[in-house]
């Protein structure tokens, strides 16, 4: 794996993780998260909490 997909990768991990944990702290954006009906609702939606996902790790 490539150097810049390598970091690509782990910023994916890192922002999943604070996802996760805010979701587990936050019962209201838990339940937003729990509506969203396909993958571009869920990238919307964490993209409004200013996280990052739409990407794939090897993309650029």
């Amino acid at each position: 794996m490539p150097e810049r997909d390598l970091v690509n990768f782990l910023k994916k991990i890192e922002q999943l993780n604070k996802i996760s944990e805010l979701i587990d702290k936050d019962p209201v954006k838990k339940k937003e998260l729990s509506d969203c009906n396909n993958h571009e609702d869920v990238i919307n939606l964490t993209s409004k909490w200013g996280f990052e996902i739409g990407k794939r790790w090897g993309e650029y």
